[in-house]
Order: structure tokens, then sequence, then C-alpha cells
């Protein structure tokens, strides 16, 4: 092993992603648009209906179970209130941009990552799908009009599993084919097909080893999908990002982050990259706290951290090490000042 107390792998939930019946409730707040309301539900054919005066009087009730409500989560359909953008947190990229914002279209995922930083968020396992896309515009406009405006779309989510319920790819890249002094970011740990090319869109995937997708992303696509979706989206012109990030201290990762190197370089034509991000496991102090609690035989959450700045990190030096095996592979084939990192260790 090549640091002390690395998080232990084990077997991965591999049941596959269904619309149908993926949601047995449904809650629908008062006020939501009652066609798409309709739509949503022909496709999901959930047993169960419940109407609600505010998405927060089940999304936000006390005492819910994360890990078990992930396994069947229910579906809530909503209106998003203001604020509708928010400003990039500090141990996130902005890639060089000045005016870095996130927004949240939709809360939780139909992926279950162990490590993933909205069990701590969040007091729910359910999935929210706001559906008032137009008062998102409008801010948006507003935003705009000021300075531009660089926007991550898909922080406290997975966009593209949701799709065919939410539309909200679809709607964001038509608002972007339309926009200036605006560009957008869309992370996934899928595997998309047939990704629309626009100059202000960035296609940003999870790179991450298959050992620790079996182990800790659970339901979310393989690596060997994910390289294959990379193709696919830059033969079609679309500018993708590549971030390894979050890296994992499991048992043997140097052997097992080289592996999958060898296959990234193998398959993926770096050159043709918009850039790659790389960056080492990080999260607040309250989020991990909280973490431990509903995750408390969850290896990652337990690892020796050190705090800085009111957030964990893996040591200084092993960091370091992490961030410079993928650099020291791709560095020769990508300048350097298209890789980002999310800390200045190297």
């Amino acid at each position: 092993m090549n640091s002390s107390n690395p998080t232990s792998l084990h077997p991965s939930d591999k049941r596959p992603i269904s619309y149908r019946h993926a949601f047995e409730i449904v809650y629908v707040e008062d006020g939501v648009d009652s066609q798409r309301v309709s739509e949503i539900l022909s496709l999901v054919q959930p047993r169960e209906v419940i109407p609600i005066h505010h998405y927060k009087d089940v999304f936000c009730r006390p005492h819910q179970d994360v890990v078990l409500q992930k396994q069947s989560p229910a579906l809530i359909l909503a209106n998003k209130r203001a604020p509708f953008f928010y400003p990039g947190a500090p141990v996130c990229q902005s890639f060089g941009n000045e005016h870095f914002y996130y927004t949240s279209v939709a809360m939780n995922c139909l992926f279950d990552c162990e490590y993933c930083y909205l069990q701590g968020m969040y007091p729910s396992g359910n999935v929210v799908v706001f559906l008032n896309y137009q008062d998102y515009l409008d801010e948006l406009n507003h935003l705009l009009t000021q300075h531009s405006v660089y926007l991550c779309l898909s922080y406290d989510t997975d966009l593209f599993p949701l799709e065919a319920i939410s539309h909200a790819i679809s709607f964001w890249l038509d608002v972007a084919s339309t926009k200036e002094n605006f560009r957008m970011e869309i992370r996934t740990k899928a595997a998309p097909k047939h990704l629309r090319p626009l100059p202000n869109v960035y296609y940003a995937f999870t790179i991450s080893p298959q050992p620790v997708i079996d182990a800790y992303e659970h339901r979310a696509a393989s690596l060997q999908n994910r390289l294959q979706a990379v193709k696919e989206a830059l033969a079609a012109g679309c500018k993708v990002r590549l971030c390894f990030d979050p890296m994992i201290v499991v048992p043997n990762w140097e052997d097992i982050y080289k592996e999958m190197l060898q296959e990234v370089l193998s398959t993926v034509p770096i050159e043709q990259l918009s850039d790659v991000s790389i960056g080492s496991f990080r999260i607040s102090k309250d989020y991990l706290k909280i973490l431990r609690r509903v995750r408390p035989d969850g290896a990652i959450g337990f690892y020796p951290f050190r705090l800085k700045d009111g957030y964990y990190h893996y040591p200084d030096d092993t960091a370091a090490r992490m961030q410079s095996l993928v650099y020291d592979a791709i560095a020769s084939r990508l300048p350097a000042e298209r890789i980002f990192f999310d800390q200045e260790s190297l």
C-alpha cells in the first residue's frame, strides 16, 4: 500500500438506471407547470403521486436516512426560488474565468457515489427537479448585462441521467447557442451520446479508475464507456474537458491510476481536449462530519485528512504525488496552460 489508511475497495451496485418505475413516489409542488408534470408522470409511471405545498416540506424534513433513500428515491417536481445562481466554491476550478457561477436545476442524483459531498449538504436522498427554467433565464440575462458569465450547470447532480425527465440540458444548450459572453460546463460520470457541439459549451467528463468506479461510483458509467463517449464528442467537434477529480486514495492507488492513464492515453486524442483538471478528494469540514455520520462504514470519509481553511484535504505530499502522476502522464501532449489543479502543489 502506498499510503497509510488507504480507502478499501468493495463491489459496486451495478443496477441499471431506468425511468419507468424508477420513482415509486412523485411529489408535485403547488404551481408547477401541469403539462410538464403530465409528461413526466407518463414517463415515470409512479405508484403514487402526492401534491405538496413546498418541496422543502418533504426534502428538508428531519430524521431522513440519506443512504437508504438513495436505493429507491422519490422524485420531487418543484419551482426554484431566487437566487438561481451562486458564486463558485473556492475549492472548485474556475478555469481562468473571472465571473464563475454554478446553478442547481436539480438536487441529488440518480448515481450514488459514496464520497459525494451532497450527502453532507442535503438532508435527503430524494431527487428534486426544478421546472421553472424561464426564471433562471431571466436572472442570467440580468447578469449578462453586468459582465460575462461562466456557468457550471451540473454541480449538485449529474444531469444526463435525468435528461428525459428534466430536459435541462436541451434547454441550456439552446440558451448557450444564443448568448454572447456566456460559457457553460456540463459535467458528468455518464457516457452520453450525440452531444451537440457549441463553441461556448464544455462537456466535462469525470475520469476515474475502474476499481474506484466499481467500489464507489455506483450506477455510473464504466471507464471504457466514458472514454468512448469522449472520443465521439471530440469527433463531433465538441469542446471536451477531462476531470481527473476527485482522485481517491485506495490500496495501490498509484498502480491503479497508472493503469487508468495508460487506457486514457491509448484511447483519447489528448491534443484535441480543451483542457484537463486534476484534483484530489477534498470536502468541507461540516459536510465531512455529516458524511461520516450517514456512512459510518465508508472508508473514504475516515481517512486522516488535514484541515485547512474549513476544508479537509489529503496531506500535501499525498495530494502532490497524486496530481504529479496525472500531470506527468499528459504534459507532453497538452500545453501546461491547459492543465488546471485544485491546489498549487506542483
